[in-house]
């Protein structure tokens, strides 16, 4: 059974008003991926794909696909562990697996002009996926995120990979996520309850949990790590897409991906458009919303139109 379905075997929450759409999933094997699929009758550019991080899945953008699907087919992925996709205990919870699934996924829904969309660990996947298949995307949109090797990992990230209590934090009592309502916004008082519930509601117990501990057990803090050579040979790669269409809007109170990630992206992409939000936090669509919406749909209708002044 889904998580979806167990979701929706409890009285509607108050949240699922905040995120009305359907629900499609994709099969990676034996596992099932969810994501959200929304499109107008008719679209005016190619589609736009959210690729999401830790602790939050498509709920997150909830905001921009409903803005976005009014002109064009917005798609956004759950993460294998993450949302409502399925969440399998002695997963491989690992950059390239998340990069692959979302390349597959590309592949069977036959994308074509894409235009990433992508946040935190997100970014890494999003980017990951695009450099695996540059013919199919066209444009970038990054928020507070990173795709390259870690220049910082904050303590109280660190902490959370302790490999006792870090798992029984994260996985028993849902600390990184419960705190992210919170830590991850400058929202006075954390975001609202219904947002914080939509958030935590794929994460209710220890065995839905497991991806949040899996994606923080995998950033790379030495060379020695799988994924810091994943990281490394994407940064790599960044100057080939320099004259790409590319937006970064950046939450610049980010305790996590702070200022030096944003300035790191534009030594790659010095031609990048750039939007820094100086009151939002890493959840800088929570915190800047109504700004990004319009950056982000100016953005698109600029480039479909040929107009990029």
């Amino acid at each position: 059974m889904s998580a979806d379905s167990n979701l929706k075997s409890e009285p509607r929450p108050a949240w699922r008003a905040e995120y009305p759409f359907a629900s499609n999933f994709f099969s990676l094997g034996k596992h099932q991926l969810h994501y959200v699929d929304e499109a107008p009758d008719s679209s005016v550019g190619g589609p736009v794909l959210f690729c999401h991080g830790n602790p939050t899945w498509s709920f997150y953008y909830r905001n921009l696909i409903s803005a976005v699907s009014k002109s064009r087919r917005a798609i956004a992925i759950d993460n294998i562990g993450c949302g409502l996709s399925d969440k399998p205990a002695g997963y491989d919870y690992c950059l390239q697996n998340h990069i692959d699934n979302a390349c597959q996924l590309v592949d069977d829904l036959d994308l074509w002009n894409v235009t990433l969309v992508a946040h935190d660990w997100g970014g890494a996947i999003g980017v990951g996926a695009l450099q695996g298949r540059p013919e199919r995307f066209k444009r970038i949109v990054l928020f507070n995120t990173a795709a390259f090797p870690p220049p910082y990992c904050p303590f109280r990230i660190r902490a959370c990979r302790w490999p006792i209590v870090g798992k029984i934090g994260l996985q028993g009592f849902n600390l990184f996520a419960k705190a992210a309502v919170t830590m991850a916004t400058e929202r006075k008082g954390g975001l609202p309850e219904t947002i914080a519930q939509g958030m935590l509601a794929p994460y209710d117990n220890w065995a839905n949990r497991v991806a949040t501990y899996g994606f923080v057990k995998d950033i790379p803090l030495s060379k020695g790590h799988k994924t810091y050579a994943v990281l490394e040979r994407m940064e790599s790669r960044l100057k080939e897409f320099a004259d790409w269409p590319i937006m970064l809007a950046w939450g610049m109170k980010d305790w996590c991906f702070r200022p030096e990630c944003l300035e790191r992206f534009e030594s790659h992409w010095p031609k990048a458009e750039v939007h820094r939000f100086a009151e939002a936090g890493h959840y800088v669509v929570e915190d800047a919303k109504d700004q990004v919406v319009e950056k982000l749909i100016n953005f698109l209708d600029r480039y479909d139109s040929g107009s990029h002044a």
